[in-house]
């Protein structure tokens, strides 16, 4: 039978440890495995007699392993994870090395039988109230396996006292709604008090058994709010797989999620899904913009359809309708359930997670934890190579890596600029020049590789240029069956390993490793800039992997591809002759820019790096693309955003600005854009911390009659900053023109010889002074 392995936990039980496997198997019925595991780690042979004067009743056995550099290792034995947790700390007091001592004791498990998130399991099983299937020590071994989870979504609805009216549960075809009531409702169970909502809510999530817990901001509020109603009513907070009580921990701190651990089963806040970095690339969501990560403004955009209720004054319509229409409510409430977990199923976010784990090991909660991931893939096949690795050790101050190469760029206004970049260039820098831990050397060695910031490798290829050739197959395979989630998610893999390596919290960090690989980067960059100006074209800028350019008039395209297959062959050659290597760097013609504007930095003559704008052509329309300029920064109002994309497009289209500068300004003098002028920006803490400085967004805050939410909607008025919900003076229209448009358009006229005060001087006199 095959099944997939939602979260692997430990747990310590008559002073022995046991690793339980949870997950969903091909039947569609859950499972968990429990094995007894020895939990063990290593040390250095040559630090056995220290070893054995601090442990001396610790089980000792030589190993066949040895370390990266050839020394032998002694594999220590414990009875419990506790012991281990206690001895490590004695040996690491005493200096001594420890290797692999922080690896917990399930994923030791899963990466000594080489299982990566599926498994087929064979063996005798009992059902419990809890799980359907519970193995114990069931033979089992690595399979290829896509699972169906089951997701649930939860939504709950309150007073603004704090008192429950209702808690709703959405999974496929089914939903559940538990109110406080003494009516008969069509589309919910009636439950006498908050105790009995709970109770039932409480007993539903285990006989529908989710593998997969969900919401919108469903950890901060939903279920740190429910944590305490169960313990006011004193009902045990159980939810998972086990007796165990579901844990909460709450991050006060804008820029780390809260958490919460329910066993057996992972919780993903649809809200942080959404927010995530790699997922606002995935294939299904990287063409969506949303105005903000609000529910009613993500379902808009990803489904087509929204929240029953909207806006600032839903609470107390929320109120009313438990008071006046309960069926309403229920409604109001199902239907937000519904949108999370059709937003997570349309977006495919759960077989996006399925397909990381897959890949690293990771349960799905975890697939982002990008240093975990990468040492569950590095540390299986060092160990299948007889390797042992270093326990981590986490190092809080050191130098700054070395960034990518980014050059100057000549300001101005260019047409028919290519863009050839290499693809995926890291990893093709760690596979083409061999670095990686188990092949740097501490000295040059005759035939080693040497990078251009001095350090050394070995010739002969290691562990990571392994790992990333197998990956970059298996991509390409998928990307020949048209398996985007599959090609996405190696891509994310590969993309991970150089920042991880260049993290000081990885137990493979080392400096002139990391630096080995930005330097490379560097070199490779300026080197393609001198090759592509030494066959006749003008290189305006360069950013870590990629080029733009400058290529006239005629026959644009046909050059872009000249010159990808001619640095291409280039490196092929240089690699070989220099390096003894095959070369894996892949210069490709990526887009061509009919106008390409590069600003200046403000105050300076020189271009602003990272900061430009582009038209191009895609399925024969235009497409403006826009990189570090105001109009995708969420600090800028929407008409600064809006002024700026319409300006861009006047000067791509070789059309006279000044009549448009000059109108947009009228127009907001008038009054004409209001509704464009709001400042939107997050609460990052609460109010009363802001003592030093006090920001515009928290003295409109401050001027609210309620919070509702983080995110705080403003204007600039003539008496300050006031929020949308309590406006008492006139909008401040000369702090829009002086703060938020001349900036933006005084950079890009700069460019043509223009003045923007000279343009709307008569404006400003007759409105302004």
């Amino acid at each position: 039978m095959k099944g997939f392995i939602v979260q692997p936990e430990y747990v310590n039980i008559d002073n022995g440890t046991y690793v339980q496997l949870f997950g969903r198997l091909e039947n569609g019925e859950s499972f968990v495995s429990v094995h007894k595991f020895e939990p063990y780690f290593f040390v250095l042979k040559s630090d056995q007699k220290k070893v054995k004067k601090l442990l001396k009743d610790v089980k000792m056995v030589e190993a066949k392993e040895k370390t990266f550099s050839g020394e032998e290792v002694l594999k220590l034995f414990f009875d419990n994870q506790t012991d281990l947790n206690n001895y490590r700390h004695s040996l690491h007091e005493e200096e001594i090395l420890t290797f692999e001592a922080d690896l917990k004791p399930q994923y030791r498990f899963l990466i000594d039988r080489k299982i990566k998130g599926s498994l087929e399991i064979e063996g005798d099983y009992e059902s419990s109230e809890k799980v359907e299937r519970v193995y114990q020590e069931a033979e089992i071994k690595p399979a290829d396996f896509k699972p169906e989870l089951k997701v649930a979504s939860v939504d709950i609805e309150t007073s603004s006292d704090g008192k429950l009216y209702c808690i709703g549960i959405v999974s496929k075809d089914y939903e559940k709604n538990f109110i406080v009531s003494k009516e008969k409702l069509k589309r919910a169970v009636s439950c006498k008090d908050e105790e009995d909502c709970l109770q039932k809510f409480r007993d539903e999530i285990i006989e529908l058994d989710p593998d997969v817990i969900t919401g919108w901001n469903v950890v901060d509020f939903d279920f740190n709010y429910l944590k305490k109603k169960f313990e006011e009513n004193k009902i045990n907070f159980d939810l998972g797989r086990t007796n165990e009580k579901v844990r909460i921990r709450i991050e006060k701190n804008f820029f780390r999620s809260s958490s919460m651990q329910v066993p057996g089963r992972v919780v993903l806040d649809g809200l942080n899904l959404i927010k995530d970095p790699y997922i606002k690339e995935s294939p299904t969501i990287k063409e969506k913009k949303f105005d903000s990560y609000k529910l009613e403004d993500v379902a808009s955009e990803m489904l087509g359809k929204g929240k029953l209720l909207k806006g600032s004054g839903r609470h107390v319509q929320i109120e009313e309708y438990y008071e006046k229409n309960q069926e309403k409510l229920v409604d109001y409430n199902l239907v937000d359930c519904e949108l999370v977990y059709e937003i997570i199923e349309n977006a495919q976010l759960i077989d996006l997670a399925v397909e990381r784990s897959q890949l690293t090991g990771m349960p799905i909660d975890r697939v982002t934890a990008s240093i975990a991931s990468f040492d569950f893939v590095y540390i299986s096949r060092a160990r299948e190579l007889g390797l042992v690795s270093p326990t981590a050790n986490f190092v809080k101050k050191v130098e700054r890596i070395k960034g990518g190469f980014v050059m100057s760029p000549e300001p101005g206004v260019y047409h028919n600029v290519l863009v050839l970049d290499f693809k995926s260039l890291y990893p093709s820098i760690i596979r083409t020049f061999n670095i990686d831990p188990s092949s740097f050397l501490l000295k040059a060695e005759k035939n080693c590789i040497k990078s251009p910031n001095g350090a050394c490798f070995k010739n002969t290829d290691g562990i990571l240029p392994e790992i990333i050739e197998e990956l970059h197959r298996a991509r390409e395979k998928a990307k020949k069956e048209k398996r985007e989630f599959s090609s996405y998610a190696i891509k994310i893999i590969m993309n991970s390993f150089f920042g991880v390596l260049a993290s000081p919290n990885c137990r493979y960090f080392n400096m002139d490793r990391a630096n080995a690989i930005t330097n490379f980067g560097q070199a490779i960059i300026k080197l393609t800039k001198e090759k592509i100006e030494g066959i006749g074209y003008k290189v305006i800028y360069g950013d870590t992997d990629s080029v733009c350019v400058y290529a006239g008039d005629k026959g644009a395209e046909k050059i872009g591809t000249e010159i990808q297959d001619s640095i291409n062959e280039f490196y092929d050659n240089y690699v070989k002759e220099n390096f003894n290597r095959k070369s894996f760097l892949e210069l490709e013609f990526e887009k061509m820019y009919l106008s390409l504007l590069m600003p200046k930095t403000r105050g300076s003559s020189a271009g602003a790096k990272k900061r430009y704008a582009g038209l191009i052509k895609k399925n024969n329309k235009e497409v403006l693309e826009i990189t570090g300029l105001e109009a995708i920064r969420g600090d800028w109002t929407e008409a600064a955003q809006d002024f700026q994309k319409d300006l861009l497009l006047k000067i791509f289209h070789k059309e006279d600005p000044k009549a448009f500068v000059k109108k947009f300004v009228a127009d907001l003098l008038k009054g004409k854009i209001d509704e464009k002028l709001v400042y939107r920006k997050s609460i990052r803490k609460d109010l009363a911390e802001y003592t030093k400085m006090t920001p515009p967004h928290v003295k409109a805050a401050r001027k609210m009659t309620a919070l509702e939410g983080n995110r705080i909607e403003y204007y600039l008025t003539t008496d300050g900053p006031e929020p949308l919900s309590n406006l008492q003076h006139k909008i401040d229209y000369g702090h829009y023109v002086e703060k938020q448009i001349k900036p933006i358009a005084q950079s890009i006229l700069d460019l043509l010889g223009l003045k923007f005060e000279e343009i709307v001087s008569g404006e400003r006199q007759g409105k302004l002074f």
